[in-house]
């Protein structure tokens, strides 16, 4: 016997090295789906085409031929393109201040004017998260206008808009405002009411706040969106606000959008 010749214990052949077979089976394996598959795609191609089914609707909505010069219908005017609209001076588009209403003491120019964004996000709770939130999600520009009323109520009313290309923009800051709404802590504490000729806009009236030494609290606030505008409209008083007020006042600002 050679030296490196072994002997199975039971003085039997050798055993026959593992994986072998294994490696054989399944090479056998893949060259019989790479095959097949290359013969399916062989009988496939040479198969005739088959015909789609029908529409379902026999002509198109529009013309197979360009209309005729005169017959084209005219551009939208001014008044009626949104777009058109809101890539002017959106301060043009804040609702004007009621007769009799006063300067407020935040917001004392007349027509509305810009707020800065830094401005804006300390109204935040969170200022560096909104900040990073607005900056990412393309911000253009905020306009803002208030006024004064007797002798403590405040009304001020802010359009945030945003780029027209944004994937989310005005929808989604005005679902993140909308979200906390209904909770007591952070919100109204209820889930307001809707803003009719709008697809999920909503007013709200906080509960009132009372602290020791100081006039009762007061606050309502409505939320919606058009396009790529955010509309946040809210009053403060003294004296109770009624859902009519902060209603009417959210219905003025969507007319002029």
């Amino acid at each position: 016997m050679e030296p490196n010749d072994t002997v199975s214990p039971a003085g039997g052949p050798r055993p026959r090295p593992r994986g072998r077979t294994a490696l054989i089976i399944a090479a056998a394996a893949l060259l019989g789906i790479s095959g097949g598959t290359a013969v399916g795609y062989g009988i496939q191609a040479q198969r005739p085409p088959t015909p789609l089914p029908t529409l379902a609707q026999p002509g198109l909505g529009y013309p197979a031929k360009p209309l005729p010069a005169g017959k084209a219908p005219a551009p939208l005017p001014a008044s009626e393109d949104r777009q058109v609209r809101t890539d002017g001076d959106l301060r043009k588009l804040l609702v004007e201040r009621p007769k009799g209403a006063k300067a407020s003491s935040s917001h004392p120019r007349k027509g509305g004017e810009w707020l800065p964004f830094p401005e804006y996000v300390r109204e935040f709770k969170g200022e560096r998260a909104m900040f990073l939130y607005l900056a990412e999600n393309d911000l253009r520009r905020i306009a803002v206008t208030g006024w004064a009323q007797g002798k403590y109520r405040e009304s001020s009313v802010t359009l945030v808009q945003f780029r027209s290309n944004a994937v989310m923009g005005a929808a989604d800051h005005f679902g993140g405002q909308l979200s906390y709404m209904p909770e007591a802590a952070e919100g109204a504490g209820n889930a307001g009411d809707p803003l009719e000729g709008t697809g999920s806009g909503r007013y709200f009236l906080y509960a009132v706040e009372r602290e020791a030494g100081y006039l009762p609290f007061y606050r309502a606030r409505a939320l919606a969106v058009r396009g790529d505008i955010m509309i946040d409209i809210n009053i403060t008083d003294s004296k109770p606000i009624s859902k009519k007020d902060i209603r009417v006042l959210a219905e003025r600002q969507l007319e002029r959008l």
